[in-house]
């Protein structure tokens, strides 16, 4: 991505303006496999504020800008669920663990129900077991 993607889009990756408050104000205190940065703020919030006492903690993407891009443990981190950096806290996989997938929401992998108009729009015949609600009935 260009300088100007850089400076002008925030959907596939954090802006200059992002990185430089990240690097400013904030302390990276891991990563995950994906790539993505993760940090918490230097300074606490102030009294008074709603959240003093609680930690400020995000994450800087690698890719583009996706939610479902953050693995569980450091989801629960982000959401003060997990007090320490998640790399001490995990436990090992589990053989039925599955790995991740992306969500495929807005593009061509998404699901698509038989019936979907992207399908077709033909929907299998009603069994007999549904009667229409009729508002004379």
């Amino acid at each position: 991505m260009g300088i100007l993607g850089k400076i002008f889009t925030w959907w596939n990756g954090a802006t200059v303006g992002t990185a430089f408050n990240s690097a400013m104000t904030g302390e990276k205190v891991g990563s995950d496999v994906f790539g993505n940065a993760y940090f918490r703020a230097k300074k606490p919030f102030p009294k008074g504020h709603p959240f003093a006492g609680k930690e400020r903690r995000w994450v800087i993407y690698s890719g583009a800008n996706d939610a479902s891009n953050v693995p569980a443990e450091w989801h629960g981190w982000l959401h003060g669920s997990l007090a320490g950096v998640p790399e001490s806290n995990l436990p090992p996989a589990r053989i039925w663990e599955a790995d991740y997938t992306p969500n495929a929401t807005g593009t061509v992998r998404a699901y698509r129900p038989a019936g979907a108009l992207e399908r077709g729009g033909k929907r299998a015949a009603a069994t007999g077991d549904y009667e229409a609600w009729s508002p004379d009935a």
